[in-house]
């Protein structure tokens, strides 16, 4: 697939995924978590602010090729996956925290994701960002906060409307997320080698510090602990891979945002199975 044409199934994808969450959530379960300012503190801390440090560390302790470098800082930089809430779901937590998250998270992407981005190219010169910060905020505003406004609008105003599209609507840009995961897959596949051996270490070690930094701040509460574990691994990979040919470099970085994809459903699944056992013996 030709460049401007995977741009624009990026977009797609993107579009509709953000749309789909704008249409399915209403305004009241987006005020659940804002409520509650200290959680929202600890949730933000923990994503936006612990993981890209993490990542920063990691990437200072360990010799790593450019292009996996880019992967992990444009991972890093992009928070909210659009399939958090499932996700969570699957862990055994409630639906409102996490969609209330998930929603704040497609907001804030659009002043996070670019200053996050302008830290990791100060900070490693061998990463390489030449569209500016401010082309970055105008794209996310486009395929990130446009939709979801655009859905909230439609429940507020036409609600009838917004419930009928909201089902179909989340079934086709679940598909489209799947093709897009599976055609990177199909593009990575002769990179996917320079990703074995420390690079795939790196990336295990990013994705279970960052499990740990989510259940740690999460307190002791049953729903928010998996809320943000999951939270904190399932980074925007549309996204990452969107800013990536934006700056003609998603050849290179496919692998890495492929391996991440892998390695987080992998373990953030034993977590989850882990949480559900630890519910499931505790008394009612």
């Amino acid at each position: 697939m030709h460049h401007p044409l995977l741009l624009i199934f990026v977009k797609i994808t993107i579009f509709s995924l953000m749309l789909a969450i704008g249409s399915n959530l209403c305004f009241e379960e987006m005020l659940s978590l804002w409520r509650k300012p200290a959680l929202l503190f600890r949730a933000l801390l923990a994503v936006v602010v612990l993981v890209p440090l993490v990542v920063i560390v990691l990437l200072k302790l360990f010799n790593l090729p450019p292009e996996v470098m880019t992967g992990l800082a444009l991972l890093a930089a992009s928070p909210g996956a659009p399939l958090t809430t499932k996700r969570a779901q699957m862990a055994g937590c409630r639906f409102s925290y996490s969609a209330s998250f998930q929603l704040t998270l497609a907001i804030l992407a659009v002043c996070v994701t670019p200053i996050t981005l302008e830290i990791f190219v100060t900070l490693f010169e061998n990463i390489s960002e030449k569209v500016t910060i401010l082309e970055v905020t105008r794209q996310v505003i486009m395929v990130q906060l446009l939709p979801v406004s655009i859905g909230l609008l439609l429940q507020k105003f036409v609600p009838k409307f917004a419930e009928n599209i909201a089902q179909p609507l989340n079934f086709m840009a679940n598909s489209l997320f799947f093709v897009l995961v599976v055609l990177a897959g199909i593009l990575g596949i002769p990179l996917f080698f320079k990703v074995w051996g420390l690079p795939m270490v790196v990336i295990t070690i990013m994705v279970i510090a960052s499990l740990a930094i989510g259940h740690s701040l999460g307190g002791n509460n049953d729903d928010t602990q998996p809320i943000l574990a999951i939270s904190c691994i399932a980074r925007n990979v549309g996204l990452a891979l969107f800013i990536a040919i934006l700056n003609n470099v998603e050849q290179k970085v496919i692998p890495t945002l492929i391996a991440y994809v892998i390695l987080g459903a992998f373990l953030g699944s034993f977590y989850s199975i882990w949480n559900k056992r630890k519910l499931e013996q505790q008394p009612n």
